[in-house]
């Protein structure tokens, strides 16, 4: 195991600081500490002295492993009963997604008994099921069912629009033949397999990234890193028949065996991450700084395993579709012609969300990128005040770059989602319950939490109802 960050760092540099006052500031036992202002010389050498103390520390805490296997935590009683809050809030925020979805579902309804009613139409009214399970396989989901049935296109035309079924070339295959081997065992058709598949990654990931919090933090850190997972906006992902179900779980996989330096098993699990999404990239980052330490600390080259097996799922998909359409780069010209795919290294969101201060209600999309800016924000805060190992750090920096350099769609809920450890620093810094019941209950840990995941719930349902109704691009 590489890492631990369950000693708070705060509470170090505090010790610290109280253990070294006194020789610091040259006062010996019986001296009174005088009062007069420091020189500014004076202020700054204690400035650097802290920030070295504080480097070595961090250094530090990256580099101890815990020393309780994951044995123990998997058989954990207290954790045992965390996965089950985990999962129930999981299952709550599916009905979130079904009541946004059923939005889309009535006003379709009323359409069509409006049309029909006026003579226009004579179409048969549609049931709530079927116009659910349409939401739920809108937007990208309607180009991954199309790999599935018939697989990625044998050439592309020149100038290709993303109205052209060909535009399916940019989506990669791992989720799309996961779907088609669920659907091969699986009776109810490909629709089915797809929301179903989705159902089980999304609880799995839920487990793992509650696993991958308990090895960093504690018990009660697991349990609220799940549930606010679970309720997070973006987590409509996990229910529509989207990529970034199987991504996270391949993506927790990779970190929790780089944890537990299981770097064979890191590379294969970032091998397929990397051919799921195209921020499967940050995994190669993540297995490079996390070989890069284990070098450094004992010389352990095995851990470049995870580094040469981590980019194989991105290159081999270039490589294949290359050659189904014969044509070299084509992933790459399908990105920018159909789906105009620029870099503008966040000018765009910097500008949507300039244009939401200034007109806060013209724009659907602008809204979701200054809401989704700021939530970036207050989470990288959290993440400054309680740290995690450097690998994840790295994915974390990586995801983030990925999802604001695009020109087109930036700052979204469900990018922001795939940045999953992000929650743990949340659930780390979030302050403990109070011993005293009554204050807990009054107190803003308690208050604060319940007011949190109402707003993430809310949320959740009206952003499902938004890309159900066409209201924006996810």
């Amino acid at each position: 195991m590489l890492f631990d960050t369950s000693p708070d760092l705060a509470l170090l540099s505090q010790s610290l600081a109280q253990r070294d006052a006194s020789w610091r500031c040259g006062i010996g036992e019986g001296q009174s500490v005088s009062t007069e202002p420091l020189p500014r010389t004076t202020i700054w050498a204690r400035v650097k002295s802290t920030v070295r103390r504080e480097r070595k520390a961090l250094a530090n805490e990256f580099i101890e492993p815990p020393d309780r296997p994951i044995r123990d935590d998997v058989r954990d009683q207290r954790f045992l009963r965390a996965i089950g809050v985990g999962l129930c809030a999981f299952f709550v925020s599916r009905l979130c997604v079904i009541a946004g979805a059923g939005v889309r579902a009535a006003q379709r309804v009323v359409d069509v008994r409006k049309d029909n009613q006026a003579g226009n139409f004579d179409e048969v009214v549609p049931s709530a099921g079927t116009t659910i399970s349409n939401v739920l396989t809108s937007w990208d989901g309607r180009w991954y069912l199309e790999i599935v049935r018939n697989g990625y296109p044998n050439n592309i035309p020149d100038n290709i629009t993303y109205e052209q079924l060909e535009a399916r070339a940019a989506f990669f295959p791992v989720y799309p033949w996961l779907i088609r081997a669920v659907d091969f065992v699986l009776p109810g058709g490909d629709t089915l397999a797809a929301l179903f598949t989705n159902f089980v990654l999304g609880a799995l990931s839920v487990v793992l990234i509650g696993l991958l919090a308990r090895r960093l933090f504690t018990v009660a850190v697991a349990a609220r890193t799940m549930t606010l997972y679970s309720v997070f906006p973006g987590s409509f992902v996990l229910s529509f028949a989207y990529a970034e179900a199987a991504f996270i779980v391949l993506a927790a996989l990779c970190l929790l065996f780089l944890v537990e330096e299981r770097w064979l098993l890191a590379g294969l699990a970032a091998a397929l991450g990397t051919g799921t999404r195209p921020n499967g990239l940050a995994l190669i980052a993540a297995c490079a700084v996390a070989s890069a330490l284990a070098i450094r600390r004992r010389g352990d080259w095995m851990s470049l395993t995870s580094v040469a097996l981590a980019p194989i799922g991105f290159i081999g998909f270039q490589l294949y579709i290359d050659a189904q359409v014969n044509e070299q780069g084509a992933w790459f010209r399908v990105q920018r012609e159909a789906w105009s795919e620029g870099a503008s290294f966040g000018a765009t969101a910097v500008t949507n969300t300039l244009n939401f201060v200034t007109s806060p209600f013209t724009s659907p999309a602008e809204a979701l990128t200054a809401l989704t800016l700021v939530t970036m924000l207050a989470m990288l805060w959290c993440l400054w005040k309680r740290h995690l190992p450097l690998p994840i750090v790295a994915f974390i920096a990586v995801v983030i770059a990925l999802m604001l350099i695009p020109e087109t769609v930036t700052a979204r809920p469900r990018f922001l989602f795939t940045a999953f450890p992000l929650f743990i620093a949340v659930g780390a810094w979030w302050p403990e319950p109070a011993v005293d019941s009554e204050q807990h209950r009054a107190g803003w840990d308690r208050a604060g939490w319940d007011f949190m995941l109402l707003l993430a719930g809310a949320g959740l349902a009206s952003l499902t109802g938004l890309y159900g109704v066409f209201g924006a691009i996810p």
